[in-house]
């Protein structure tokens, strides 16, 4: 049964916004305009906005009925709701696993942003455009600067998490995520206004269909899944506290809204700057921290406070976007030790923030000349970021799908569903169907697509 004292959000909106905070990051701002730029731009919108509706959303709405239907940490939900199977359970424990170990690399890669923000106020940045991989390089591989840096953050994400669900993380994200969609929304604005800007808009909203193949799709597949933080435990662990009158469907698909506005917003700075720059779109992984800087310096060459100010304020929504997500994934475990251990929620926060920062230091370090942190020849970062990307956010998905889809009685999903009844929803059966089949389905083509690309 549900726990009668277990904690809630104060406010519809601060649900919302908490929740598509724990979702939206870099992800979106990072990963999504690479994607995009090296696959075909509009066309990979269009087929990512289709996998959001088939995919994304789905699975999303699995997690939100596990975590509030066993109103439990993620482990314990997935024991719960699966009537005290140990195999289901740990699907829910390897979730946890994962986003623990993600969180040590995404603290550092926040603290990759904090020092970018850090070096554009300076003005470092607009000194190094001309040999910013080296900058780059030098901070991120050679230097305790990400360390430092991550370490702030991590500080920061503490003392929110510590303050509990309503006074820390639903407050935090009333004001992060406003922040975070203004820099977004002005940030857009100078860079579509920008001579040449033209180029980059029809490059996100004019889609060439004689792009399209079979590896565009499955990566827009893989990028409507990724970028909403399923098979991670966020989503569960947000939606254990839900109440019971929160519309779980409605809910989902306002968070893939926003996560997907913001997915576009970052396109719509990044694209029509870079092709006013005359520079290529699909420069890879190295776009955020290696191209844009010199976009930024080459576009606004004649205005230098302005460029400054841009590249500013794109850096702090940077932040912004790393931090609500870490709060998440600082939720995630800190939910679970608490609960698991009984030891007060400011013990577990404390627990899991030495724990990463430790775990983020290894991290940070393997990525610099120290072959005792290599694994296979790659970094101890780069190596974990491929096990947990390729492999395990993929299979937690797929048995997820395969619990709600064919192992729940199918009376607790319309109930969950339809909150008793309450809400009336004529897409359960769809629903249904598209867990039963096309998700594990999906899932599987985007798993096996990794290893044959």
């Amino acid at each position: 049964m549900a726990s009668s004292n277990r904690a809630n959000f104060g406010s519809r909106i601060g649900m919302i916004l908490a929740t598509a905070g724990g979702a939206i990051g870099l992800g979106n701002i990072w990963r999504f305009p690479y994607m995009a730029g090296g696959n075909g731009g509009a066309l990979f919108v269009v087929l990512y906005i289709v996998g959001v509706i088939v995919l994304a959303l789905p699975c999303i709405i699995n997690e939100f009925i596990i975590g509030r239907h066993a109103r439990s940490n993620t482990p314990r939900s997935y024991y719960k709701i699966s009537g005290g199977h140990k195999g289901w359970a740990s699907v829910g424990l390897l979730a946890a696993i994962t986003v623990f170990l993600i969180f040590g690399f995404y603290v550092i890669v926040t603290g990759w942003c904090f020092h970018y923000v850090y070096a554009a106020i300076s003005g470092e940045l607009s000194q190094h455009s001309a040999d910013i991989s080296q900058y780059f390089e030098h901070f991120s591989c050679g230097s305790l600067t990400p360390i430092f840096w991550g370490t702030i953050a991590m500080l920061v994400v503490h003392v929110i998490v510590s303050r509990g669900i309503q006074e820390g993380i639903e407050k935090a994200s009333k004001i992060m995520m406003p922040i975070l969609f203004i820099l977004l929304i002005g940030v857009a604005i100078i860079a579509c206004t920008l001579p040449g800007g033209d180029a980059g808009l029809r490059f996100v909203f004019a889609p060439d269909m004689s792009k399209m193949d079979t590896q565009v799709v499955l990566c827009a597949m893989g990028q409507a899944f990724f970028s909403m933080s399923i098979g991670v435990g966020c989503l569960c662990t947000f939606a254990s506290y839900y109440t019971r009158d929160t519309d779980l469907v409605s809910t989902s698909a306002q968070m893939a809204l926003l996560n997907t506005l913001v997915a576009i917003l970052a396109c719509l700075i990044i694209f029509p700057t870079a092709f006013a720059a005359g520079i290529p779109v699909n420069g890879g992984p190295k776009l955020l921290f290696e191209t844009l800087p010199y976009v930024f310096h080459t576009t606004f060459s004649t205005q230098p406070l302005l460029g400054t100010i841009i590249s500013t304020a794109f850096y702090i929504l940077l932040v912004m976007a790393a931090l609500t997500t870490l709060v998440s994934m600082h939720e995630v475990n800190t939910a679970t030790l608490h609960e698991e251990l009984h030891i007060s929620r400011r013990n577990a926060s404390r627990l899991i923030s030495l724990a990463i920062i430790t775990l983020s230091i290894f991290y940070s370090l393997s990525l610099g000349d120290h072959a005792w942190l290599k694994i296979g020849g790659k970094s101890f970062f780069d190596f974990m970021d491929n096990v947990t990307g390729q492999y395990c956010l993929a299979i937690g998905a797929f048995f997820t799908s395969i619990l709600v889809g064919w192992r729940l009685p199918k009376a607790l999903i319309r109930d969950e569903f339809t909150n008793g009844g309450k809400v009336h929803n004529a897409l359960f059966a769809t629903y249904l169907f598209l867990v039963r089949f096309v998700c594990p389905v999906c899932i599987l083509a985007v798993f096996i697509s990794q290893f044959i690309h």
